[in-house]
Formats: C-alpha cells, structure tokens, sequence
C-alpha cells in the first residue's frame, strides 16, 4: 500500500523548465554568446549547465555563472503563473487519503519554499529538501534516500513522480517505482526508463492501487 509520493519541483509541480530555459537564452543572447542551443538541461543543476555552456574556460564559466545570478535575481520566477492548478487539489487528496507528500527538488530551498506559497501547499507537504542540501546531485540517489528516510517511508510504499531522465534515475537509483509527467511543451525528453508515463499530475491518484 503507497503511503507517500515524492514529487520532484520543477517541470512536475510547476512549469519552470521551459522558463529556466527561455531566462537563460535571453542573458545569453543580451551577452551576444554564441553556444549550442540544442543543449538540455532539464533536470541538470547549475553546476553543470554553466560548465557545459562554457566548457573550456572554466574562469569565463564562473564569471558567467555569477553574473547570471544577478541576472536570474532580477528576473524571478513567476511562480503564481507556473505552478500546476492541479498541484492543490491533488495534494489536497492526498492528504485526504492520509498520504505523506515530499517534494525533493534540485533548485534552491527558497525557490521549493516560494513554490509551495504560491501553489497554497506549504502547509500539506510534510518534507521538502534541495539539492544544494546534498553532497552529491542527480543522478545520484541521496535526495530521495534522504527523504524517504525524513519521511519514514520506503521503497514498498512510496513512489516518486519525475520528468527528466536525471530525475527518473536518481529515483530508480534509490529503489523507487518512478512516474515521469509527460513535457508540457513537447520537449524531447527520454522518459523510457520510468515506470510509465502520466499525461497529468492528478493521474497519479490511478497508480496509488497499482502494482508493480
């Protein structure tokens, strides 16, 4: 019997990906840098994505990266816009349902706190945790074995909803069936390795029964 779910924040409990990317394609165009735009970063953390936007120069990278911190400070979020309608009546019925409600994100805490007020689901999560909170990032499984453990939950009773393949690894890594919401934007995204696909977020109330 499933009592828990771990969400991952961006791209599954709000549509940031697509405007993390759009923010990032416009400090780069303002900065006339000239990149490979095919890239993708969903799902990958800033670490990463400067070093690979920026591979061999790692000076010009950090440069980069703290100049568009400034940028993104500038530029927040709009998070009243991009989060899911239906993450609080979900969440709302989850809680109903006497389930525990994680979120385990690899964006900042105050960027997964500021989520959550917008969404007016502060106060149904019972644990959140970030990425920058852990020694190592996704792939890795440390953000989910933390908040299993944070939540008394386990590998039998809980599952996790993902959409990026990092993610979905991170979540199979740590012993987790993984549902990967399917792009909002028709990005190409490879979700082959989730348990299945859902079309929306409320869909997960369907696999609550299932098993696996």
């Amino acid at each position: 019997m499933i009592e828990g779910i771990i969400f991952d924040m961006d791209g599954v409990l709000a549509d940031t990906e697509h405007f993390y990317q759009q923010r990032r394609e416009n400090y780069l165009r303002e900065k006339q840098f000239v990149y490979d735009a095919e890239m993708d970063f969903v799902g990958s953390n800033e670490k990463a994505i400067w070093e690979a936007i920026v591979p061999d120069d790692p000076v010009l990278c950090r440069q980069m990266l703290l100049e568009y911190r400034e940028y993104r400070a500038a530029h927040p979020e709009p998070y009243e816009k991009l989060v899911d309608p239906q993450v609080k009546p979900l969440f709302e019925e989850l809680k109903r349902r006497g389930l525990k409600i994680g979120i385990a994100s690899s964006s900042e805490r105050t960027a997964i706190e500021a989520m959550m007020k917008a969404a007016g689901v502060t106060e149904l999560v019972d644990y959140c945790i970030s990425g920058v909170e852990c020694s190592t990032h996704k792939p890795d499984p440390e953000i989910y074995l933390k908040a299993m453990e944070k939540l008394g939950l386990n590998t039998a009773n809980a599952f996790a909803v993902e959409d990026s393949a990092t993610g979905i690894a991170a979540a199979l890594n740590a012993g987790l069936r993984v549902y990967a919401l399917k792009p909002r934007h028709g990005e190409r995204i490879d979700q082959s390795a989730a348990t299945a696909v859902i079309g929306q977020l409320k869909d997960v109330l369907e696999r609550l029964d299932e098993r696996i």
